[in-house]
């Protein structure tokens, strides 16, 4: 029986099996209690899912997680924290931006709410409001304000961005309207473009005729 009982049968157990629910350890062990089975577990290195109610279990091999410390097997997800609770906590700390609910959600493909309201309450981790949402930091003061700084510089990017965008497509937007109305000024193509979205202004135009050498007129400048 005490063979039934060991350690090593649970880790080769483990390590013959992606993931293994109680039962199975259970009987492995020899039909042994649950009380038994989570005594012969402590000896072993596993990780229980962080997801499916804790349901399932797996061999804790380094090697297998991805860069963010998780692992998973079809839709059970596992993590080198074990817990969701101390996942969400090293995520938010380690993220050089902190970390927004959503971006949270998406990686782990649980939800977080909950979680980050209790480690919240409990001072584990901090938060702040930009662009209307709120991202969680670090509580050391200096790594938050770090996190703080690199997060603002993603949203100015992402602003930048979307201005170029936008302004390709005002070029677009003038460009066409030339084309059908051949000789117009930047003035008159504004009114002709009036109600377009995104607005086109007088100076947007006047930098396109500039830009490409349209001269007054709406056709190529002479020099």
């Amino acid at each position: 029986m005490s063979l039934h009982r060991s350690p090593s049968l649970l880790l080769e157990l483990l390590r013959s099996k992606p993931v293994v629910d109680l039962a199975t350890i259970r009987s492995a062990l020899g039909n042994v209690s649950h009380m038994t089975a989570f005594r012969y577990l402590r000896q072993v290195p596993y990780r229980r899912s962080y997801n499916q109610n804790g349901r399932y279990y797996s061999h804790h091999e380094p090697s297998r997680y991805d860069r963010f410390g998780l692992w998973s097997w079809q839709d059970i997800h596992f993590s080198v924290d074990g817990s969701l609770r101390n996942t969400v906590r090293r995520l938010v700390r380690e993220a050089e931006a902190g970390a927004t609910q959503r971006e949270l959600q998406e990686r782990l493909r649980v939800r977080v709410y909950n979680t980050l309201l209790d480690l919240l309450r409990k001072g584990e981790i901090d938060r702040d409001r930009l662009a209307r949402v709120y991202v969680y930091l670090h509580t050391d003061r200096g790594v938050r304000a770090s996190q703080l700084q690199r997060r603002e510089e993603i949203l100015r990017s992402i602003a930048e961005s979307r201005e170029a965008e936008t302004s390709a497509e005002v070029i677009i937007q003038v460009l066409l309207t030339l084309i059908r109305y051949p000789g117009l000024g930047p003035g008159e193509v504004v009114r002709r473009l009036r109600g377009h979205s995104p607005p086109v202004t007088t100076q947007q135009a006047e930098a396109v005729f500039t830009r490409y050498e349209l001269g007054e007129k709406g056709g190529p400048s002479r020099h």
